[in-house]
């Protein structure tokens, strides 16, 4: 079902001098700069009942009338995919993703992702950008994301993650005995010759931080907490790796698999077998975008997370 906008506002007198699209995102603050920009250009935004452009300039007193019909934004297909649903309003959905996940369709991966499955449970989700879907977890990283419902909400949640106030807090097991937390502040970009990987660039790159704490070390890997303060892709394991500290399992970022000193059969193999990188979306906080109330969700490490832990409590036949 399409979903259609009417609004009207009355431009006052100290917009005087702005541009078209300014007042419009200053007047209708649900929805984003460049999706009016479009509705303006489409003619579903008028100005006193006429098209006019995104760069026109008003003197106050005009009318603005929208009447927009959100189209569809893709020709995605639903797929019946269990969802683990953590938390779910008329607003936004709290997913807890499973490791083996795609979260978008893209080459290669064209069905059996996120997305498939939100648009099974939600058929609206449509008519949104990337069908709501506003952050992404790696395939293989476990836990919390959000989903806007509705193109208000998706607006304010695109902005809360571009103002960094969205809280995000994973934890992990690096390869290697930390001797304390740290912060790793290094710029983040495409890798230059291998173009589908991410590497720290010392020109280029963007801006990357991120903040990690020790939970509890081990002989040869520390199980650590760590808190993005932005969101680049990949930005964990490329961090973590430039440090010297990759995460267990991590086939792409990652060294060559040794074996630790000391260490019995049964941990040998059980970080052998280790299918993906440890690494789990733990804790998410957010403004509600309907009620501007500070939300948070926590869950539980995933079962094969929560075993390496007790395999790496256990896995020593003697203190190195």
């Amino acid at each position: 079902m399409k979903e259609v906008f009417e609004h009207s506002a009355q431009v006052p007198v100290s917009m005087s001098g702005l541009r078209f699209d300014q007042v419009a995102s200053e007047l209708f603050p649900d929805f984003s700069r460049s999706r009016l920009q479009s509705w303006i250009r489409d003619g579903q935004l008028k100005l006193d009942g006429r098209l006019a452009k995104p760069k026109d300039r008003l003197i106050g007193g005009e009318q603005l009338e929208l009447k927009a019909e959100m189209e569809a934004q893709g020709t995605w297909e639903p797929e019946a995919i269990e969802l683990n649903i953590v938390h779910e309003d008329d607003h936004i959905m709290v997913i807890n993703k499973p490791a083996g996940l795609v979260v978008h369709p893209a080459a290669g991966n064209q069905t059996g992702t996120l997305l498939n499955a939100l648009l099974n449970h939600c058929p609206d989700l449509i008519n949104l950008p990337r069908a709501g879907i506003v952050h992404r977890l790696d395939k293989e990283t476990t836990g919390l994301m959000v989903v806007a419902k509705t193109l208000q909400a998706h607006t304010d949640l695109v902005e809360q993650l571009a103002d960094r106030s969205v809280s995000r807090e994973y934890e992990a097991i690096a390869v290697g005995t930390m001797t304390g937390g740290g912060t790793v502040n290094a710029p983040i970009g495409r890798h230059p010759t291998q173009r589908k990987l991410m590497a720290v660039l010392s020109q280029g790159g963007k801006r990357a931080v991120t903040h990690y704490r020790v939970l509890t070390r081990f002989p040869h890997h520390t199980h650590i907490r760590v808190k993005l303060e932005t969101g680049r892709t990949h930005q964990i394991r490329v961090h973590m790796a430039h440090i010297q500290f990759p995460l267990v399992g991590d086939a792409t970022y990652g060294k060559r698999f040794k074996i630790p000193k000391g260490a019995t059969d049964e941990l040998i193999e059980t970080l052998k077998a280790f299918p993906r990188q440890a690494l789990h979306a733990a804790t998410l906080g957010l403004e509600h975008p309907d009620t501007g109330e500070y939300c948070e969700w926590s869950i539980p490490l995933p079962a094969d997370f929560q075993a390496l832990l007790n395999a790496l409590k256990t896995g020593y036949n003697t203190e190195d």
